[in-house]
């Protein structure tokens, strides 16, 4: 695939005043930004603008048929864009700001390009936790479609240097505020009845089915929201899953007692494992084994999350 406006300059910018203003004017010109979250670094762009979405599309290389997450600074702004029901209300109290994206019905009256929901009735919207997003909300004014800072498909960024890695060349700004806290993508929610769980993410399914008193039904096989494409966050390399052990040509992520060349939690942690996992991944797709390797996870808790997306980067693409 050919790079998008090859040759463009990418500059990275520590998080600041200064480079919040220049990220809030780069908005506005309709360009993208890459901006850190607490879950991994977005790549946002004026989401009631049709050709800023678009460039995001572009710089990606995703496809159109896949949504993208819009995010907001606070409920008020979600209910502007999207209809809540008590439900949906229930969660965003309780989850907001944080890593849970709520895929919900789109408002008639909602400035949403249409590319940003893939010709879909629904939206899926988030109030994010990080400064950088919230500043840079507060900054431009307006809600930012925000998919991860990556080419499509392949490993999701946890660091600016991972951005600078998978898009340098294809967008002008990235934003550095430092490593992000949880690692992986949001979990997101379609409330019911029955609430179905379309990305398992940060925020525990078990979690949510205690607050809502219910248990959680499975995605379906239609494309609702980001992160449900069977082969996704893929390092260049092979991945082989539940190794105890390496062979002689694979780099081995370990987890707990299986120690390998990398390890995501020497402790057993899951928290820190998700923390860790992408940045891991970015690791073992840049040493010079030409196999990766990982060790079983638990898949309860978070653990599912991680599993998730470790199942998806180990699918080849079609």
């Amino acid at each position: 695939m050919s790079t998008p406006n090859p040759g463009l300059d990418t500059r990275t910018l520590p998080y600041g005043d200064a480079a919040l203003s220049e990220a809030a004017a780069a908005i506005a010109r309709g360009e993208c930004v890459a901006v850190p979250t607490e879950t991994v670094y977005g790549l946002a762009a004026d989401a009631t603008d049709s050709r800023a979405v678009a460039g995001i599309y572009a710089a990606k290389g995703r496809p159109s048929f896949n949504p993208l997450i819009v995010h907001v600074p606070d409920i008020e702004a979600a209910q502007r864009i999207a209809e809540f029901d008590a439900e949906a209300l229930k969660l965003a109290e309780a989850f907001w700001p944080g890593p849970l994206t709520l895929v919900l019905p789109v408002r008639a009256d909602a400035e949403i390009a249409g590319l940003v929901t893939a010709g879909l009735s629904t939206v899926a919207i988030r109030v994010p936790a990080h400064r950088a997003m919230q500043g840079l909300l507060r900054a431009c004014g307006k809600p930012l479609a925000a998919p991860s800072a990556n080419a499509s498909g392949s490993i999701s960024p946890t660091r600016a240097a991972h951005v600078a890695r998978s898009l340098g060349g294809r967008i002008r700004l990235i934003l550095d505020d430092g490593p992000t806290e949880a690692g992986l993508e949001s979990t997101i929610i379609a409330p019911g009845p029955p609430p179905r769980l379309l990305r398992p993410g940060p925020i525990a399914a078990e979690d949510i089915a205690a607050l809502l008193q219910t248990p959680l039904a499975a995605a379906g096989d239609a494309i609702e929201a980001p992160g449900q494409l069977a082969s996704h966050y893929a390092p260049g390399k092979p991945l082989r899953l539940n190794a105890r052990a390496t062979q002689p040509d694979e780099w081995l992520i370990g987890f707990g007692a299986v120690r390998g060349d990398d390890n995501l939690s020497a402790t057993g942690d899951l928290i820190e494992a998700a923390a860790r996992l992408f940045d891991a991944l970015h690791r073992a797709d840049m040493a010079e084994r030409p196999r990766i390797a990982v060790a079983p996870i638990p898949h309860h808790g978070i653990g599912a999350a991680i599993s998730d997306r470790l199942k998806r980067a180990a699918v080849p693409p079609d």
